[in-house]
């Protein structure tokens, strides 16, 4: 019996390949492409409900930008490209007037992960820490079925604020505060 060796492919590789006929989401994890299905509605709204809230925010005090699922670079060497649900960069590590097309050379300040039926806690804990360890200052997992958001900052330890909680940005989103709950509103 033989076996094929498949090239792993770069980000660069990856970002050039066409979307998936049947329109699943991918990432590139290890030069590998790794499919997963498409999230559901209440996935996509309340995706939609965070970036919003950053988005208006940034409006109001234009010191980064927000992004959905556009890919972030977390490995170098047999690379790595996640997507996250919502992503934002600061001015000092994206500049304002930057254009970029393909994925910026620098992490995110920021990433938001909304957990949907395909995904765990546990798996999302765990791409939270890969995310850290690429230079990523913050990490928010979004839990639409408990109504709650995970902050994490150290890969050791997690702070879950409930739905009647603030959200802030800390030093990582200065002045950015919502109601938990209206996220999933």
């Amino acid at each position: 019996m033989s076996t094929v060796a498949t090239r792993k492919l770069t980000a660069e590789e990856y970002f050039d390949l066409p979307d998936p006929p049947d329109g699943s989401k991918q990432e590139l994890v290890r030069g590998e492409v790794v499919t997963m299905p498409n999230p559901g509605w209440e996935h996509g709204e309340v995706q939609v409900n965070v970036a919003t809230a950053i988005k208006l925010f940034l409006k109001q005090h234009p010191i980064g930008r927000v992004a959905v699922e556009s890919g972030v670079i977390t490995e170098r060497d047999d690379d790595t490209v996640r997507g996250p649900d919502v992503s934002f960069y600061s001015q000092e590590r994206l500049p304002l007037g930057k254009r970029v097309v393909k994925y910026h050379d620098q992490p995110a300040d920021l990433c938001v992960e909304v957990v949907s039926p395909s995904n765990s806690m546990k798996k999302l804990k765990a791409k939270a820490k890969e995310y850290l360890f690429a230079g990523v200052r913050l990490v928010w997992i979004v839990d639409p079925e408990d109504r709650t958001v995970s902050v994490i900052a150290d890969p050791l330890e997690a702070r879950v604020l409930e739905a009647d909680a603030p959200l802030d940005g800390g030093d990582v989103l200065p002045g950015f505060s919502c109601k938990v709950a209206d996220l999933f509103a």
